[in-house]
C-alpha cells in the first residue's frame, strides 16, 4: 500500500482528500503547517506528497526543494488555483512530478497519483542551466506537461481537454504509416504536430522534410519536389535533389497543400500511388519510401466541391485527420505556452528574464490572440527583447494586447441562445471562476451574467 503525506492548510478539505484516498488504496497522513510537513517527511519516507503551494505559514516553492533535498525519489503533486499556474509551471523546474488545478474531480487526482506511482522518480537536483534543464526534459515522462526548453520544434504537453485530446492523437497515429492531414487556424502550430509525429514514428532516425507549398512558384514545383538534372531548363546548371529524394525512408511535410496548381497536384498524387519519381529532364525511375503529412487552413472539403482540389488526391492524403485547437480552446495552457516561449526567448536573444508581472498574466489573459500560438510567441520575444529587468512589464507589450478591440463576434454571438451557455463556462472557467472578470470578458455586465447562470442554472 503507497504511503502518502497530505499537505494542506485547508483542515476540512484535507480530511475529505484523506478519507476518499484511502479508499482508494492510499495510506495517508495528513498536516496543516509546514513545520508539521517537515517533521513527518523527515522521519517517513513517503512514496508520494500532494501539497498546496499556497501555504500561510511557509513557502510553497520552497517547500518542493526540502523535500526534494531530504528524499529525491518522493514524487510530489502541487495543488493550485488556475491564477497560480505560472508558479505551478515554475514549481515542475524544481522538481514537481505534475500539478493540479482547483477545483478538480476526484477521478483526476486518482490519475495523477497512480501516474506518479508508475514513473521512477528523477535524483537529480534542479538544473541550472538552460542546456541542462533541456536534456533532463529528454527524460521526463508523458504525464509532465513542462514544456522542453531549448528545441524550437518542442510540442508543449498542455493539460486542457482540447492538448490532450491531440497528444492522444498524435500517439494514436504516429507509430503508422498513414498519411495525416492536419488542419487548423493559421498560427496553431501545425508543423510542430507534424514534426511530433515524425519524432514518435519508425521514421523518426531519417529526415523530417517541411516544405511550404505556397512560396513555391507554379512552374518550379515540380523540380522543387522531384529534383532535377543539369541542362534539363534554363537555370538548371547542376544536378538538384528534390524533396522527395531528400525525405526518402523520413517524413515528408507539406504545408499550405491547397495552394498547389491542379498539375501540380496531379503530379504529387502519382508519386504517391506508384512510390517512384523522375527528375525533370531524366528518363531514369527513383523508387521513394517516405510518409505524407500535409496542412492547411483552408477548407479543402469545399475546395474539392468547388473543382480546385482534386477529390482522388485528398482522399490519399486524408488517411487521418487532426484538427488542431485555437489558442482560445487551449486557454488552460496559456500560461504553460507562455513559459516555454519566455525559455526560447531568453536562449534566441540571450537574456535571462525570469518570468512575467501579474498586470501581463492579467493582460495575456483578456486577450483573445487571434494569430494563436505564433503571434504569443512574438509578443513574448518582443517583450524579452524590452526588458531591462528581471520580469516582463506591461510597457513591453504591443498595443494590440493592451487595448485589445471588441470581438463583435462575441458580442453577437452573447445574444444567441445556443452559444451563451458555452461562451458563459469557457469566460468563468478562464478566469477561475471570478463573476467580476467574466463579465468583463463576455463584455456585459455583472448582473446580467448573474441571471444567465442562473437561466442556464449552471452548477458552478
Amino acid at each position: 500500500m503507497p504511503n502518502l503525506l497530505i499537505i494542506e492548510d485547508d483542515a476540512a478539505f484535507c480530511q475529505m482528500l484523506q478519507k476518499f484516498l484511502t479508499k482508494h488504496g492510499y495510506e495517508v497522513e495528513t498536516s496543516f503547517t509546514a513545520p508539521d510537513a517537515k517533521s513527518k517527511f523527515g522521519k517517513t519516507n513517503f512514496d508520494l506528497i500532494l501539497t498546496d503551494l499556497r501555504l500561510p505559514d511557509y513557502d510553497g516553492i520552497q517547500l518542493l526543494s526540502d523535500i526534494k533535498e531530504v528524499s529525491p525519489k518522493t514524487q510530489v503533486v502541487v495543488m493550485t488555483g488556475y491564477a497560480e499556474v505560472g508558479t505551478a509551471v515554475n514549481a515542475m523546474k524544481k522538481g514537481a512530478f505534475d500539478y493540479i488545478s482547483k477545483p478538480f474531480t476526484p477521478d483526476e487526482i486518482v490519475m495523477i497519483l497512480d501516474n506518479a506511482l508508475k514513473v521512477e522518480a528523477n535524483s537529480t537536483q534542479v538544473a541550472t542551466s538552460v542546456a541542462q534543464e533541456s536534456k533532463e526534459s529528454s527524460n521526463q515522462k508523458s504525464a509532465n506537461p513542462v514544456a522542453e526548453k531549448v528545441n524550437p520544434k518542442s510540442i508543449v504537453k498542455g493539460v486542457s481537454d482540447a492538448s490532450k485530446k491531440l497528444e492522444d492523437y498524435i500517439k494514436l497515429v504516429a507509430p503508422t504509416n498513414m498519411s495525416v492531414l492536419i488542419t487548423g487556424e493559421s498560427g496553431t502550430g501545425k508543423e510542430v504536430t507534424a514534426k511530433a509525429i515524425h519524432d514518435n514514428s519508425k521514421r523518426k532516425d531519417f529526415n523530417f522534410i517541411a516544405v511550404d507549398c505556397g512560396a513555391i512558384p507554379k512552374e518550379l514545383a515540380t523540380s522543387e519536389f522531384f529534383g532535377h538534372i543539369k541542362g534539363s531548363f534554363t537555370g538548371a546548371v547542376e544536378d538538384k535533389i528534390g524533396n522527395f529524394e531528400a525525405a526518402n525512408k523520413g517524413t515528408l511535410f507539406l504545408d499550405e497543400v491547397g495552394n498547389l496548381s491542379y498539375e501540380n497536384q496531379i503530379q504529387l498524387l502519382r508519386a504517391l500511388q506508384e512510390r517512384k519519381i523522375k527528375r525533370v529532364g531524366s528518363t531514369k525511375e527513383i523508387d521513394v519510401d517516405l510518409r505524407i503529412i500535409t496542412a492547411t487552413n483552408e477548407d479543402l472539403t469545399e475546395a474539392v466541391e468547388k473543382g480546385t482540389f482534386r477529390e482522388d488526391l485528398f482522399h490519399r492524403l486524408n488517411e487521418f485527420s487532426i484538427q488542431i485547437p485555437s489558442l482560445e480552446e487551449r486557454f488552460e495552457d496559456l500560461m504553460l505556452f507562455a513559459e516555454n516561449f519566455l525559455n526560447k526567448a531568453n536562449t534566441s536573444l540571450d537574456k535571462n528574464v525570469d518570468g512575467f508581472s501579474p498586470e501581463v498574466w492579467e493582460a495575456f489573459q483578456q486577450y483573445h490572440w487571434p494569430g494563436n500560438l505564433r503571434e504569443l510567441q512574438n509578443v513574448i520575444k518582443r517583450a524579452v527583447l524590452l526588458t531591462s529587468g528581471d520580469e516582463v512589464l506591461m510597457d513591453a507589450l504591443p498595443r494590440e494586447v493592451l487595448q485589445p478591440k471588441e470581438r463583435e463576434a462575441t458580442v453577437e454571438n452573447f445574444s444567441k441562445s445556443e452559444f451563451e451557455k458555452d461562451r458563459i463556462i469557457k469566460a468563468l472557467k478562464k478566469t477561475n471562476f471570478n463573476k467580476s472578470k467574466a463579465a468583463k470578458l463576455l463584455q456585459v455586465t455583472r448582473k446580467t451574467l448573474y441571471n444567465k447562470i442562473n437561466h442556464y442554472n449552471l452548477d458552478l
